[in-house]
């Protein structure tokens, strides 16, 4: 039995075809529900799903099933779940899953993943910060969690456009997360604004430690604004090169990312918690190296290995999508069968 999921994000929609829990066909789409929401109707995003799905079942004559996760389970997506509330189990999620036919699609239904909000009550400007939300993130942790046999309680960290900050408790159950902004603040000062110059509109390909937490100290000291600025004065007036200026404003960014985690009200975090990082390599390194460095942080720091066979929101996505099917033959929903060329069947 095949299983195929769909990722869909903002600006991206990634279908994987899945047999044995290896990837043995995919494909992605530059589409997401930003265009729904530009858009105010959801065909660009209905065309997209559609096209990627396709593509990734050329040639593909066994039966499978559906799972869709991410934004695409949104207001602004193809099909909208509630989030379920923290605490949440893997077998809420499993609980949570909806199946939703959608014809201009696939005629055989499609199990939409709810995403997971804080437990955070009578929400306020004041108390606003003890609320967060995930789409995608939550079958990431609890896929990260199986692959690598992960014990709680742990702080699962995800960098990325939006990075996730996922709280797990010694049941394995996501208590609450924290997102910021750091990775798309990266993209826009690197590639938008006034810096792109003193960076070549590049990222750092190579890590400098030194750097990367001299631009931390900044950051702590005069703020984010200043220190961004800082990387085009280290352009005119010294001889950094640009892995070492891309270092700083990449300490200087990930910096309030640890301002986050150590301050949120969403997660308030004890000092001693075990922090497994996931994600580029780089961004790993040095979200490690700033963690190391800060005398708040007393707990073990893990790196994940990730495997691109099995990316961790499919992993999680597929266990999900297994369990559903080792339901009784009375719950479960008819799967497509042979001969698919271009459309399931």
């Amino acid at each position: 039995m095949l299983i195929v999921t769909i990722d869909a994000g903002t600006t991206n929609t990634r279908v994987r075809v899945w047999r044995d829990n290896r990837v043995i066909a995919q494909t992605s789409e530059a589409v997401g529900v930003r265009d729904t929401a530009i858009t105010g109707n959801r065909n660009k995003l209905i065309t997209g799903v559609k096209n990627a799905l396709d593509r990734a079942l050329r040639g593909i004559s066994e039966r499978y099933a559906i799972v869709a996760c991410g934004m695409i389970t949104s207001e602004v997506g193809l099909y909208c779940v509630p989030h379920l509330q923290a605490p949440v189990a893997f077998n809420d999620l499993v609980k949570g899953a909806v199946a939703h036919t959608i014809p201009e699609i696939s005629p055989q239904p499609i199990w939409f993943i709810p995403g997971v909000k804080n437990n955070a009550s009578q929400v306020d400007a004041e108390n606003i910060d003890a609320m967060d939300i995930m789409r995608g993130e939550e079958v990431e942790t609890f896929g990260l969690l199986m692959q690598h046999n992960m014990q709680g309680p742990a702080l699962i960290v995800l960098p990325g456009s939006h990075s996730k900050f996922v709280l797990t408790d010694e049941k394995k159950q996501i208590v609450s997360c924290v997102t910021t902004m750091a990775g798309e603040l990266l993209d826009v000062l690197t590639h938008h604004t006034i810096l792109a110059h003193s960076l070549n509109s590049n990222f750092v390909a190579e890590l400098d430690n030194d750097y990367l937490l001299k631009g931390a100290a900044s950051c702590r000291k005069v703020g984010l604004a200043r220190s961004c600025f800082t990387v085009r004065l280290l352009d005119l007036f010294t001889q950094a090169t640009h892995n070492q200026r891309a270092s700083y404003l990449l300490g200087a960014t990930l910096y309030s990312d640890l301002q986050a985690m150590k301050q949120s009200m969403a997660l308030n975090l004890p000092a001693d918690i075990t922090i497994i990082i996931s994600g580029k390599t780089v961004l790993k390194q040095a979200l490690a190296s700033l963690i190391s460095a800060d005398p708040f942080f007393t707990g073990g720091i893990v790196l994940a290995d990730d495997d691109p066979l099995r990316p961790l929101s499919g992993v999680g996505a597929v266990a999900l999508m297994e369990k559903i099917l080792s339901r009784p033959p009375v719950s479960k929903l008819p799967l497509s069968s042979a001969n698919h060329q271009g459309t399931p069947t």
